[in-house]
């Protein structure tokens, strides 16, 4: 699964692929660089009235059954979107778009990641779900905490990314009509885009982007 990805979109970049929009930057000064699961990354929301771009922790809350302890660490990819756990929150209101430039796979012990980034440069965002405002105890030292949390959606791979990782890959939405439908159609509709990106949709790289 991808629990790594690297994020170098400037948000005035950000705001301008959503001209037409209202949008408000409420993300303060974002750095460029990776993204690791349990940390802060921007995601783009609706904030009840227009789109804001905000930041969120990486890892929506776990199913009780899973948990052992009082600690939940998160999970940050879901696959299975009719579990009851995930369909409460599977509604526009906590849908959301994770900006990515690239993602990383794990190639197996000791030998470290394959990077994937967009054909042609062309703009990323992963499907992803959010939950504002949860308690939970996500580092034993740091007891409860209330934070806004988010993962994104995974699907069956593309053959790119199957030969590498052939269980899964984030859902990549690259196009404005796609970003449209995720943060705004009923999931009947915006769920039909829980799959594959194209073949040729990315490319292999050596370095994160």
């Amino acid at each position: 699964m991808c629990n790594l990805y690297n994020v170098t979109t400037t948000q005035e970049a950000m705001r301008q692929m959503f001209q037409g929009f209202e949008f408000s930057d409420k993300a303060g000064n974002l750095e460029p660089g990776s993204i690791y699961p349990d940390r802060l990354a921007p995601i783009i929301r609706h904030d009840g009235h227009a789109l804001e771009l905000a930041r969120a922790r990486w890892g929506m809350p776990s199913p009780p059954a899973v948990l052992k302890t009082a600690r939940d660490p998160g999970v940050t990819n879901v696959r299975n979107t009719s579990s009851p756990h995930w369909r409460r929150w599977l509604g526009p209101a906590h849908r959301c778009l994770v900006p990515v430039t690239s993602f990383a796979e794990p190639l197996g012990a000791g030998k470290g990641n394959q990077w994937f980034a967009a054909t042609d440069d062309m703009p990323m965002f992963f499907a992803g779900i959010e939950v504002r405002g949860w308690k939970s105890v996500r580092k034993v030292k740091d007891g409860e905490t209330t934070d806004d949390l988010f993962a994104f959606l995974t699907t069956a791979p593309n053959a790119r990314v199957g030969a590498i990782h052939p269980k899964a890959m984030p859902v990549i939405l690259t196009k404005p009509s796609e970003w449209e439908a995720w943060l705004s159609a009923p999931f009947d509709l915006a769920g039909k885009l829980q799959r594959p990106l194209a073949d040729d949709g990315l490319r292999l790289i050596d370095q994160p982007v």
